[in-house]
């Protein structure tokens, strides 16, 4: 679908370039509703890691003062072909101002740059409506969860039965471990068995390592041991009083024993240590088994607004993997995949990850 056509604001110039720039940081820190994932260093990350082509969209007032900006990430495989997201392998992106029409242009104006390089389709993962004439998914949300400023006030507020799962996991003698690059080799097995389990090919464990290396004051890692292994694990980030995790995961032998629920546990209480009024559980599909698993916990689902623009004449081809046809390709690729043994999807997995449309 084509573009809205617009003016941008005659104060305002829009530039699309391959670098930040001194001046990018320093505006998403201070501009209200920017995500984490907006500072530079996450799209280039994709760069350093999986050799993806990264642009920055920069809209500047006359006077050269940064108003607005919008980071995107180009991906292509042979398998899915050419596109772009803003932004790829996280939760949120899209365009960051406070004028509505500078942010409409910043999209128009990487469309146009996302057109040129190729691309069948380019995704925006935003947070707000925004007035543009392209399509829309409404099926992916965020649970959020508000926390109080104790641990006695977080345990009340849960309920009998929520504490009772936790407590059934601690009576297994489990042990929980909270670090950074200390934990990433405990993280990534038990991350990487559970992705195969789900059958998703694994992110390399240098995504990791490179994110830890560039971010590491943000992050913090989770790891709940039983029996002397770890069983349980999660990416936590924090951010603007909020605390977020973007990757969990628990081994199937260890769900039945709640170990999942002490994990979440440990997250909120270390988010309320660290003086966070807010828990994103990270976003996931309406009515999903995650959906509900986050919803027990008492979290409020949060719509996103994931907007798509398509190149003319490639409209069938950018929609096909939302098809009937390659929604069969996909469950039975994924049915194959967890069956392959762990070392196997471990040494695939890493390889073709980078190309996904995570």
């Amino acid at each position: 679908m084509a573009a809205l056509p617009g003016v941008v604001p005659s104060d305002c110039h829009l530039s699309v370039e391959e670098s930040a720039g001194a001046d990018w940081d320093p505006f998403v820190r201070q501009s209200t509703g920017a995500s984490l994932y907006h500072l530079s260093g996450w799209t280039e990350l994709a760069r350093e890691v999986f050799g993806h082509r990264t642009l920055f969209v920069k809209a500047r007032q006359a006077s050269g003062a940064l108003i607005g900006v919008l980071p995107v990430i180009q991906q292509k495989s042979r398998l899915l072909g050419n596109f772009a997201t803003s932004v790829a392998f996280y939760n949120y992106g899209g365009a960051l101002t406070a004028e509505l029409e500078v942010a409409r242009q910043m999209m128009i104006r990487a469309s146009e740059s996302a057109e040129k390089l190729g691309c069948r389709y380019l995704e925006f993962r935003d947070t707000q409506c925004r007035p543009v004439d392209w399509a829309l998914r409404k099926d992916k949300i965020t649970l959020q969860l508000e926390l109080p400023e104790t641990f006695e006030a977080l345990s009340k507020r849960l309920g009998a039965k929520l504490r009772s799962q936790v407590k059934r996991a601690e009576r297994e003698g489990v042990r929980c471990r909270i670090g950074a690059n200390d934990l990433l080799d405990d993280f990534y097995s038990v991350f990487a068995e559970n992705m195969r389990d789900l059958g998703t090919p694994v992110y390399p464990k240098r995504f990791f390592e490179a994110i830890l290396r560039r971010f590491e004051p943000y992050c913090q890692l989770v790891v709940i041991d039983w029996h002397g292994e770890p069983a349980a694990a999660a990416f936590l980030t924090f951010w603007q009083g909020r605390g977020e995790v973007p990757w969990a995961s628990c081994r199937a032998k260890a769900k039945p024993l709640g170990l999942n629920m002490k994990l979440y546990w440990e997250l909120l209480c270390l988010s309320v240590g660290r003086g966070c009024t807010l828990f994103d559980f990270g976003r996931s599909t309406v009515d999903s088994g995650t959906y509900r698993f986050k919803r027990q916990w008492g979290a409020e689902p949060v719509p996103l607004y994931w907007y798509r623009w398509e190149r003319q004449g490639s409209g069938h081809e950018a929609s096909a993997g939302d098809g009937e046809g390659k929604g069969r390709v996909m469950e039975l690729a994924t049915a194959v995949w967890q069956r392959l043994p762990l070392p196997i999807a471990n040494t695939i997995g890493p390889l073709i990850s980078g190309a996904l449309p995570w």
